[in-house]
């Protein structure tokens, strides 16, 4: 991934477990835009941090929802 096209996204989450992330994991490491990604669970909106090649929200929230849970991006 060229670092020029980098977008970083942010979102609060209803994600606070470690099960629950271990759930999503295999979606964000299969996406193909995906670079990176981490959740904080110590922080009260469960903050899912994305770095991608594009600007991607829409799918993120997708995939969020595709395993039950809600995400909202934070600007």
């Amino acid at each position: 991934m060229n670092e020029l096209t980098r977008e970083v996204l942010i979102f609060s989450t209803n994600v606070n477990t470690v099960k629950a992330v271990r759930k999503l994991a295999p979606l964000f490491n299969g996406h193909q835009l995906i670079s990176k990604w981490s959740f904080d669970l110590e922080d009260c909106d469960k903050i899912l941090r994305i770095e991608a090649a594009a600007r991607i929200p829409d799918e993120i929230i997708n995939l969020l929802r595709s395993k039950g849970f809600n995400g909202k991006e934070l600007s």
